[in-house]
């Protein structure tokens, strides 16, 4: 009776089973041929940044000049829900939710490293300020574009899920023009997997940074039993969260994160320069918006060149990309009684916009001290530990490290909660506010997945395995790059009636 029941819950789900066996088969292999498995990723990474990294250029240049076309257009006039509703969160909401979810810790990680390279490796030649043109390239690699992939999922996911009332799947985009099961399984199947991978990655770097934060402020080596327990308690919290729901676990949390992120923003923006950091802010973003249009082309003088471009913008674009999928859903999720020109213009500019004052105040406030230094050794070339170095030259150093360190378990607690909401609901057959049984199963799954990830870092320790994950992404970011340009036509042209 129980295998019967079994069997038949397998062939209701089927995207559910599939997916995990085909997760268990790729975690085999990289458990039993790890060498071979991490060549095959690494040279597949590095073909795909080299013979699509210019496309990702134009593609990202592309969705962001057609979202605004479509925001300022009449479509841009159609609400996601019933006509002359009213958003479904506050704006406050909003804002908190579709910011933890698409950037999260990853402005942590940054905030003091990728400024001080841009400083230290200009990525071209110009008559710019040094300092401007390194925050400059920074706000160009977190600002319209990445929020841009992020958006084109979003309308489009809000208006099948709210216009037509389809199920929250991303096979939905397409299914009036690809009806076939085997193509819309195969996409829904493809989302997953970049999910589950690209979570297990954050989750592997975030606790690293953790980890390396504390061993930074006790100056004592916390081992690997430390990021087991820090893994257990992140997914412990999600699970939580995710179980509470959208507007009692995931909202609080995201809320909560926000308000400490701009605690520690202000703090660090008022113990600074703060009319240097002003000034620095505004020539920096004036300057990015004046050079959009040739730095997303890379033309004439404002081309890195191939090497930079495959290290760095190009890296950053295929991880958008991978991203984009999971985030476009959670935000289109959110976004429930907001017409299209509130979700695309807010998507584009609110995020960006706090993102560039983030790296604005932290990258100044770097700078500064290079130069009170004399000579750089190279505080902050360490991406795990650079904050952590940085904020060691401020008052109540200690508070504010354990405080980045809370944010951290934060910002990694709500993308893991929003994931293991938008996998339930692609799982539990589309549903919006999916089964407990399936955000359970998920948070376990992702909890055994990324210890055995972890597991396999610390023995196999000639090979990254964190960063291998990430360029997994960039490889299953491909198929999905081209499907951005053929799911936007699809909207389109029913939007049009063509």
């Amino acid at each position: 009776m129980q295998r019967l029941r079994f069997t038949q819950e397998i062939k209701k789900r089927p995207i559910l089973s599939i997916a995990i066996g085909i997760l268990i088969i790729l975690c085999l292999f990289a458990f039993f041929a790890t060498t071979g498995t991490y060549q095959v990723i690494e040279s597949t990474s590095i073909w795909v940044r080299s013979y699509f990294g210019y496309f990702y250029l134009y593609l990202g240049l592309g969705c962001v000049l057609f979202l605004l076309a479509i925001a300022f257009s009449p479509i841009g006039n159609i609400t996601l829900g019933k006509q002359n509703s009213k958003p479904e969160h506050s704006t406050w909401s909003w804002i908190a939710m579709l910011y933890s979810a698409g950037m999260g810790s990853g402005i942590l990680l940054r905030a003091v490293q990728e400024p001080v390279f841009m400083l230290q490796n200009p990525p071209f030649k110009s008559e710019k300020i040094p300092s401007i043109l390194a925050l400059e390239f920074t706000f160009y690699q977190w600002g319209f574009t990445a929020w841009a992939f992020y958006g084109l999922f979003a309308m489009v996911m809000g208006v099948a899920l709210f216009v037509d009332h389809k199920k929250v799947k991303i096979s939905a985009t397409i299914e009036d023009t690809i009806p076939h099961p085997v193509a819309k399984g195969s996409i829904d199947l493809l989302t997953i997997i970049t999910t589950i991978f690209g979570l297990i990655a954050a989750i592997g770097l975030g606790t690293t940074q953790i980890s390396g934060g504390l061993t930074h402020i006790l100056e004592i080596d916390f081992g690997f039993k430390t990021t087991i327990l820090l893994t257990l308690i992140i997914c412990s919290l999600a699970f939580l969260s995710a179980w509470k729901g959208l507007n009692k676990g995931i909202k609080l949390l995201s809320k909560g994160n926000i308000l400490v992120t701009l605690g520690l923003l202000l703090f660090v923006f008022i113990a600074s320069d703060i009319l240097g950091i002003i000034n620095s802010f505004a020539n920096a973003t004036f300057a990015y918006v004046t050079d959009f249009i040739p730095m997303s082309i890379a033309m004439g003088n404002y081309d890195p060149g191939l090497n930079f471009l495959t290290d760095w913008t190009f890296y950053y674009w295929a991880f958008w990309i991978a991203w984009a999928p999971f985030t476009g859903i959670f935000i289109a999720r959110i976004s429930k009684g907001r017409t299209l020109r509130q979700l695309l213009l807010g998507v584009l500019t609110i995020p960006s916009l706090g993102t560039f004052f983030w790296f604005s105040v932290f990258g100044h406030s770097a700078f500064n001290l290079l130069q009170d230094w004399g000579t750089y050794q190279g505080e902050f070339n360490n991406v795990f530990t650079s904050i952590f170095v940085f904020l060691q030259n401020y008052p109540m150093a200690s508070l504010l490290n354990i405080t980045t360190i809370i944010l951290l378990i934060g910002f990694l607690v709500t993308s893991v909660d929003s994931a293991v909401f938008v996998l339930s609901m692609f799982t539990d057959n589309g549903k919006p506010n999916p089964s407990k049984k399936h955000r359970l199963l998920w948070s376990i799954f992702i909890l055994l997945a990324t210890l055995a990830l972890l597991v396999l870092a610390n023995v196999k320790q000639n090979i990254d395995i964190l960063s291998t994950v990430q360029k997994l992404l960039i490889i299953t970011s491909l198929p999905f790059a081209l499907f951005m340009i053929f799911m936007a036509f699809a909207f389109l042209k029913k939007r049009l009636h063509l």
